[in-house]
């Protein structure tokens, strides 16, 4: 084997090890890399570029952390966690020290051993097989990292975020827009109760809103505001559909109707919404609005029909704890991800140290 060869050879091996691995960070100069499996030792994260001398309330970041966490209503699993966060570092008297923030958030109810049964079975909706296929060695453990549980790492982080766009008039709010197709608090309600009787899941939409956000934010092309946030909001287990502005229904409009006309009221602005606070990938300055489906939890203990590895068939009826419905939950998980997003646009890259070593 020549030299040409063996490099060919030596590239195509480490590329191969690239695609194999996960993609764990989310984010450019602000970076969250997140850790643990749905029943490990823990969960986590580390957040990089965050900018010193911002003061954290604990408190607050413990807030958004309760809102995620199980066992809260009728359509959460049954599976008990406290969710406590462990700073374990880039904080000091209460301020960001501009190094790496460290956070753990211990599984104390974790329970390996129910998931047993499923080491050789491929669960319908599940990313067993896909794992399987891909890495060959996967955690069968209620999904290991594909579970929902990684989302409690990116709550934490969305609430540091929060922190800042808080500071400069920025507020987020998820709300749901609809589960199945009830619509109101009662028939919501009503439906959770009869999935859960009948031991089956069910999806819905949420519906976020993010107020006080300026006239300029986002990037033209290829860094688009609505292209980040649905990046972000597709990245959360079991989202299957982004829109925003008036989204899907935009298809059947008009322009007449669709476009928003503009008025001067101490300044220019769009008159209507119809865009969702959003033109050419630019904030215009009223509030942006966008919506995240969510499919049906997959796990139901409703018997499936599936096969294990050796494709056996299988009947299968799921015995761990789990949501009838994941739109609750998720509130607070589209919240984080949207302040990700948004803190890239409000806290500039480092360029001084650049600057110092093209001195140099």
């Amino acid at each position: 084997m020549n030299i040409g060869t063996k490099c060919i050879a030596f590239r195509s091996f480490f590329v191969s090890l690239h695609l194999q691995s996960f993609m764990n960070s989310f984010g450019e100069h602000i970076k969250l890399t997140t850790f643990g499996e749905s029943h490990g030792v823990a969960v986590g994260g580390v957040i990089e570029g965050f900018p010193a001398g911002v003061e954290v309330d604990e408190n607050f970041i413990q807030t958004e952390l309760d809102r995620r966490k199980p066992s809260q209503h009728k359509a959460s699993t049954a599976r008990k966690e406290s969710d406590r966060i462990e700073i374990l570092s880039g904080i000091f008297e209460g301020k960001t020290l501009g190094t790496p923030i460290a956070f753990i958030i211990r599984n104390e109810n974790q329970q390996p051993d129910d998931y047993e049964y499923l080491r050789e079975i491929f669960r319908p909706g599940h990313a067993d097989f896909t794992y399987a296929k891909k890495y060959g060695h996967y955690d069968h453990r209620s999904g290991g990292r594909s579970s929902a549980r990684e989302t409690a790492s990116r709550v934490a982080a969305g609430a540091f975020a929060k922190t800042i766009l808080q500071s400069k008039g920025i507020e987020i709010t998820a709300t749901i827009k609809q589960i199945g197709t009830a619509k109101t608090p009662n028939d919501i309600e009503r439906l959770l109760e009869q999935t859960k009787a009948e031991g089956d899941s069910i999806g819905g939409i949420i519906e976020c809103v993010i107020k006080g956000c300026p006239v300029g934010i986002g990037e033209p092309v290829f860094g688009k505001l609505q292209a980040r946030l649905a990046e972000a909001m597709m990245s959360i287990p079991a989202a299957k559909g982004f829109e925003y502005g008036e989204g899907f229904a935009s298809a059947t409009m008009k322009g007449s109707e669709h476009n928003d006309a503009y008025i001067f009221d101490n300044e220019v602005k769009p008159a209507t919404n119809h865009s969702g606070g959003i033109l050419g990938g630019i904030s215009t300055g009223l509030d942006i609005v966008f919506r995240v489906a969510f499919k049906p939890i997959a796990s139901i203990s409703k018997p499936q029909q599936t096969v294990d590895k050796k494709g056996n068939s299988v009947e299968l009826a799921n015995r761990g704890r789990h949501d009838v419905c994941c739109v609750p939950r998720a509130l607070p998980v589209v919240e984080a991800m949207t302040a990700l997003v948004l803190l890239h646009f409000f806290v500039p890259k480092k360029t001084k140290q650049k600057k110092a070593l093209r001195k140099l």
